[in-house]
């Protein structure tokens, strides 16, 4: 499979629009990125987030309550 055809709907998303989507500090989206909860791919200096992973930890971290 060639590397255009591996990722064609892959959205990448900032650190700010994970934690505005997160509704967390961006410190915390840069704890779970280097904890490694959080897959991440270093773009230069910053870190791009895909979009897919974002939704999946949520519902990974979803808690029942009473």
């Amino acid at each position: 499979m060639s590397p255009e055809r591996a990722f064609p709907d892959v959205r990448f998303l900032t650190v700010a629009e994970v934690a505005t989507i997160m509704r967390v500090s961006k410190m915390t989206v840069y704890r779970l990125v280097h904890a490694g909860e959080l897959p991440a791919v270093r773009v230069g200096r910053s870190f791009r987030v895909p979009e897919q992973a974002v939704h999946d930890y949520l519902r990974d971290s979803f808690v029942e309550t009473a």
